[in-house]
């Protein structure tokens, strides 16, 4: 028998049924303050289109997921293209850009010419 999800001690029927700010009560320090304040007007807009879409892309990497936001596909820019991320229910109380890395391991390849003294003695060819 698989485990069922619980957030705090809550359903994910019962946290849909809540509103934001009952939402805020029971998230971390730091989401809760955010929700708080309330959402920026970028974040107002995804919310919307997320209801009436279903692939949305957005920069709006500060956006705190919230339990309506639970089963849906979005794509995240992570500065240089917009990556797919699925919302499951252990995602809430996250950001978005914490599942989308913005920086990627640099791999280097040979020194070319010129980029150190023994470089210079080579041949060209």
């Amino acid at each position: 028998m698989a485990k069922k999800f619980t957030y705090y001690g809550k359903t994910l029927e019962e946290l849909k049924s809540m509103g934001i700010r009952e939402f805020a009560e029971i998230a971390p320090a730091r989401q809760r303050r955010s929700l708080k304040r309330g959402f920026t007007d970028a974040q107002k807009i995804l919310l919307k289109k997320m209801k009436s879409k279903a692939n949305v892309e957005t920069h709006c990497r500060d956006m705190i997921i919230v339990p309506e936001m639970v089963g849906k596909t979005i794509k995240v820019y992570d500065g240089k293209s917009f990556i797919i991320v699925a919302i499951g229910e252990e995602m809430l109380g996250h950001y978005l850009g914490e599942f989308v890395l913005t920086r990627r391991k640099v791999n280097h390849s040979a020194p070319g010419i010129g980029a150190t003294r023994s470089s210079a003695s080579l041949s060209v060819r």
